[in-house]
């Protein structure tokens, strides 16, 4: 199964680097040198194996195999990056759960529901969701606020904070 990782949304520097946008959970397994990605360039799939990984100023930073040029990697701005990745090669704790299983998950405050999962972002202390209902909404990943989490039924149930939800 392909999963969305992320988009190329910028070159860095001349050596063929790019600044990448994740989309996705365990970048640190995921962008691992030796992981491949999967560039979506108009509509050709090519396998790119990772060479090496950093972060830098809030993005991820990508160098790939055989790349070694601005030149090389400016036509693949603004393409999505997948992987084949089995779900059973990253384990997970209790209370994690993969992007793809929380995003279009209905969003509840009680029995009301506010909205679906349409994006996730990682802010260092914890990841926030994005519910967009009649209005958006950015609800924090923390046991204070998500109460439950029913990935088979794609609902969640969560008990706002004082004007979390204004």
């Amino acid at each position: 199964m392909q999963v969305e990782v992320g988009q190329i949304v910028n070159t860095h520097g001349i050596k063929g680097e790019v600044k990448v946008k994740s989309n996705s959970d365990f970048t640190d397994t995921r962008f691992q040198p030796g992981e491949v990605l999967i560039v979506n360039h108009h509509h050709n799939e090519i396998e790119m194996t990772i060479t090496s990984y950093r972060i830098h100023k809030g993005f991820h930073m990508l160098k790939f195999e055989g790349i070694n040029n601005i030149n090389d990697v400016e036509q693949y701005k603004g393409d999505y990056l997948f992987q084949e990745r089995d779900h059973e090669d990253i384990e997970l704790n209790e209370n994690e759960f993969y992007y793809s299983d929380i995003i279009g998950c209905t969003v509840f405050n009680n029995d009301t529901p506010i909205g679906r999962v349409i994006n996730i972002f990682e802010t260092g202390a914890n990841d926030v969701w994005v519910v967009k209902g009649d209005k958006e909404y950015l609800i924090p990943y923390i046991a204070d606020v998500v109460k439950e989490v029913d990935v088979e039924h794609k609902t969640i149930r969560i008990t706002p904070m004082e004007g979390l939800l204004e």
